[in-house]
């Protein structure tokens, strides 16, 4: 095959800026061949090898902005271009009619020259004063993705599996992701390599030149290389290597005899020996007797056991000895202690290291498995290659089990574990404990927060309640039998270490597990902190009016009084409870019922219609992630979940983490049944902070309905999405169909409807070989002369749609009914090509007087600067969720970036009822800055936060108290690991 030399695309930088994106093959690599290189040292005969590296031209962070301008009153206006550097400067660079940054949203923004960025070389320090291997918890307490496992060395970090959520966690702990050296993957697949793309991405953009990384993993991975192609573009520099039998997507046969034989050394140098072990099920073997030698592999069926070999710690060195064998102080002391032989000063003879040395301590193992299926378990058992690790010639001193609870729990597998003798073994499986400590403790303290001054707008405090950790069957089988050998094994937990040197520190280390942290104690922490906040939540709970009498729920159309079910809390729960029991979860709440007076909303002349007959099992918004660019402490990035109740629900936009994020809201069962329940996923646009999360839910709601019958689920996106979908569905099944954002405009839609009647009034005329004639008048019809019909698709240029892109409208406007929705139209914004907001509206009901009322209005801006396509579809919106990157003092900056101030996002919500502000710049790490004057109809966007329709009334009154809760925070300036999109 040619080698690839150059591929160049027009595609986002970092998470959401843009650039140019090149691949270049790396001597002595092409993108398919075999290298030559010793760092393979074992024959790759029945194996390729491939690498692949991304380069750039980073975007130097800007430390010291220039003076900013005073604004107009105007949202959309003019903008001159910096006088300073002129137009050299693309990234500040505005169309002065339109207030944004034209290059930027035609995908032309920065500099246009690639840089291709090499691998860190680092000085190796054989003599490592520090070793030790250390579980990362990502997903320990969500069972949402694979843990990570981190290798530490004086001077190199290796990281095993990259789950979603190891970025923020990374944060969150402060581990310093400029650090790693090589990422290595067990799987590859979206529990295993979710978190991947945002973290090279980020690693690409820190400090000025950028960062690289290797990447290892069995052959799949070219799989997902060619599918983060898409959209990682020149800004995330990674050097990948794949390694065992080559696959195609419809399965790899290659001999049995030559398959799996050997372990592949990886790295050998004079601090570490890593080598991987491949695993596949054993239904790989093929049936037929003809080929019964022969090994089918699919994508995603190959796993890996790491073995990491330290080298082995020479014996202390004996003078006494050397002196009796001729030796006087000098460098050959020195050259023995090297390992060489040196010859006598004073007698005739040569004098080997052993001569002066004491015994040497072989150099620990570590092993890492990863046994995902009882059918790779039974190739585990069988595997000759590790059999001098088991209690023979080497000696393993631990295991790590990255393998779920249904395989480790079973005899066979307990029973291969003590083939290992004393190694100390470490499950990192599935295990209940670990759901009870939150491993993100700082959104897990702003939740609990939040919940106590209003449950009704978060009701997730942030910390497990029994009822939502219940339910998994491999959680409550774990909870059962902790492990199966408990003399010799532990639980993973979160930062746990098992050290390797110096060796007077060798073995389990628990002192760097975090404290337990329950809900009451950070309340307790915030009522010293802020005593008034009691105060505040006695405020709040009244904004619910309590009903104290159940003859109130009858009530005449006279009493100007709209009913609707709404939680409230009564003056004993106003004071946080520390048995928590009583707090109430949202199963409580719903049965609660409510009543609005009128006579508070008069005041409020554009009160919608729709809310006249609001009750809580209607509409829910469910803000998983606020933040912008990447993930950080306190905010997730971009993912919003409808939640439709007994209807089901839907994404808009499906940032990293957004799994796990469901399951802190809803619960590991419950967040299971929001995403069988998912009626469709809508994207905004392509860059990573929007959509990087959503593999994982896709692949998971194939696991999920496994065995049932189901339809496709739909994805409506940017087209660039749809390539990379397309090429990872060839590593693990998405069961998904792609309908591009482009096809559900106002326009298409319309087209749709006329293309929908002529093929019905085909199928009429051509019915019974066309002997049928249709019995309308087609001059009376939607389409006749001079009909808005008519002049669309007499419109010149007009592309129409394909059967397959008219078949899917069909199949999502089917959903959209099942969904209680009457439509849903993408509207074109301003921020990158191929950039949409979106408006969602409920089909239309009938109110308690018989009379046709509509539905809800919802919608959402996704990523763009201002423009009046939005604000026209916000005109009679009875909510806009709009994002706010910037503050109201850094419009140049918004300008610069295609995003929005906070004013600017409120002026384009002036026709709609109620606005929630989201996507804020990492640089507000807790709340945003704001000016409350503008905000009488406008609320901030948290995490978890969760805004049923019923309560849009009082959401706005609640921000004053949401702004006590942070009065003592100040704002930071963005690290060096955070950019802003």
């Amino acid at each position: 095959m040619p080698q690839i030399a150059s591929f160049k695309l027009f595609l986002p930088t970092k998470y959401s800026s843009h650039s140019l994106f090149r691949l270049n093959s790396f001597p002595p690599f092409s993108l398919f061949s075999k290298p030559k290189t010793k760092t393979f040292s074992k024959p790759f005969s029945p194996f390729t090898t491939a690498t692949t590296v991304f380069s750039y031209s980073p975007r130097k962070q800007q430390r010291n902005t220039p003076p900013l301008r005073s604004r107009d009153n105007s949202t959309l206006r003019e903008v001159k271009k910096r006088e300073l550097g002129k137009e050299k400067e693309p990234m500040k660079e505005a169309n002065e009619a339109a207030g944004f940054n034209k290059r930027r949203a035609e995908g032309r923004d920065k500099n246009d020259k690639p840089k291709t960025l090499q691998l860190k070389n680092r000085k190796l320090n054989p003599v490592n004063t520090c070793c030790y291997v250390q579980v990362l918890g990502t997903g320990l307490d969500t069972q949402d993705t694979s843990p990570s496992v981190l290798l530490f060395f004086d001077r190199q970090r290796f990281i095993f599996n990259a789950g979603e959520g190891l970025q923020r966690f990374c944060t969150e702990h402060k581990i310093k992701l400029s650090k790693i050296d090589h990422i290595f993957l067990s799987r590859v697949c979206s529990e295993t390599a979710g978190g991947l793309p945002g973290l090279l991405l980020t690693l690409a953009g820190m400090g000025d030149e950028g960062m690289s990384v290797n990447v290892c993993g069995p052959s799949d991975l070219q799989y997902l290389v060619d599918a983060m192609r898409s959209f990682i573009p020149k800004a995330a520099v990674v050097h990948t290597r794949s390694f065992g039998p080559s696959l195609i997507s419809d399965g790899a046969s290659i001999s049995e005899s030559e398959t799996f034989a050997e372990s592949i050394v990886l790295i050998d140098d004079e601090v570490v020996k890593i080598s991987a072990i491949l695993l596949r099920p054993s239904y790989c073997s093929s049936s037929n007797s003809h080929t019964e030698n022969v090994a089918v592999l699919k994508p995603g069926d190959i796993s890996v056991i790491y073995v990491c070999e330290l080298p082995e710690i020479n014996g202390k060195f004996d003078p006494e000895k050397a002196k009796a064998l001729g030796l006087k102080p000098g460098p050959k002391l020195r050259d023995l202690q090297l390992g060489k032989s040196v010859m006598s000063d004073f007698q005739n003879i040569t004098v080997h290291p052993s001569d002066v040395m004491g015994p040497t301590i072989p150099g620990p193992i570590v092993l890492l498995v990863d046994c995902p299926t009882l059918s790779h378990l039974r190739d585990l058992i069988s595997l000759q290659s590790l059999n001098s690790y088991y209690g023979g010639v080497k000696i393993v001193n631990c295991v790590i089990h990255l393998s779920p609870s249904s395989v480790t729990m079973t005899a066979e597998y307990d029973t291969w574990m003590r083939r290992f003798g004393g190694a100390q073994h470490i499950m990192a499986g599935r295990q209940k404990k670990n759901m009870e400590i939150p491993i993100l403790k700082s959104s897990a303290r702003m939740a609990a927060r939040l919940n106590y001054l209003c449950p009704n707008f978060f009701p997730s405090r942030g910390f497990w309640d029994q009822h939502l950790i219940n339910g998994d069957p491999d959680i409550m089988a774990s909870s059962v039998v902790s492990v199966p050998n408990p003399s010799e094994s532990v639980a993973a937990e979160n930062l746990l270490k098992f050290h390797l040197r110096p060796y007077s520190h060798f073995g389990l280390d628990k002192s760097t597990i975090p404290e337990l942290l329950t809900s009451a104690k950070v309340i307790d922490e915030l009522l010293l902190e802020i005593p008034e906040i009691v105060d505040a939540v006695s405020e709040v709970s009244h904004l619910w009016n309590k009903i104290g009498d159940a003859k109130e729920l009858i009530l005449s159309p006279e009493q100007n009084i709209i009913m609707m079910e709404e939680p409230w809390m009564d003056e004993n729960a106003s004071v946080w409870d520390k048995n928590l029991g009583k707090q109430g979860s949202d199963a409580a709440l719903k049965e609660i019922p409510r009543s609005v007076n009128m006579d508070d909303l008069n005041h409020e002349s554009n009160f919608p219609s729709c809310l006249e007959n609001m009750t809580r099992e209607d509409m829910e918004i469910v803000l998983l992630g606020t933040g912008s660019s990447q993930p950080s402490k306190y905010r997730n990035v971009t993912s919003i979940f409808i939640n439709l109740f007994s209807k089901g629900g839907l994404l808009l936009d499906c940032g990293e983490g957004t799994l796990g994020q469901l399951k802190r809201r809803f619960g590991v069962t419950g967040a299971d049944d929001a995403v069988k329940g998912l009626k469709f996923i809508w994207i905004s646009h392509i860059h990573a902070d929007h959509h990087t999360g959503l593999a994982r839910i896709l692949a998971l709601r194939c696991q999920l309905l496994k065995g049932t019958v189901h339809e496709p689920i739909i994805v409506v996106g940017p087209r660039q999405l749809k390539r990379f979908l397309d090429a990872y569905q060839r590593l693990e099944d998405l069961n998904m169909q792609f309908l591009d954002c482009g096809h559900t405009t106002d326009a298409k839609w319309e087209g749709f409807e006329s293309q929908s009647f002529q093929r019905s009034a085909k199928e009429e005329v051509h019915k019974d070989d066309g002997v049928k004639e249709i019995a309308q008048n087609m001059e009376t019809s939607l389409f006749a002369k001079g009909s808005r019909m008519e002049s669309y698709w007499k419109r010149p240029g007009n592309p129409g749609v394909t059967t397959a892109v008219f078949e899917i409208q069909q199949k999502l406007k089917k959903v959209l009914g099942e969904a209680g929705l009457g439509a849903l139209i993408s509207v074109p914004v301003v921020h990158c090509p191929q950039s949409f907001g979106v408006v969602l509206e409920a089909a239309s009901g009938l109110n308690n007087e018989g009379k046709t009322i509509p539905g809800w209005k919802l919608v959402y801006s996704g990523d763009t600067r201002p423009c009046q396509e939005l604000k026209d579809a916000c005109q009679g919106a009875t909510v806009l969720i709009h994002e706010a990157t910037f503050e109201d003092t850094m419009v140049d900056e918004a300008v610069a970036r295609n995003h929005s101030t906070t004013m600017e996002a409120i002026e384009v919500g002036e026709g709609a009822y109620r606005i929630i502000l989201t996507h804020f710049s990492q640089r507000y790490p807790k709340i945003p800055v704001f000016d409350e004057t503008h905000m009488h109809k406008t609320c901030i966007g948290f995490d978890m936060m969760s805004v049923n329709l019923a309560d849009l009334p009082v959401l706005p009154k609640v921000l004053p108290h949401l702004k006590l809760l942070f009065k003592n925070e100040m704002i930071v300036e963005e690290s060096d690991d955070v950019l802003d999109s």
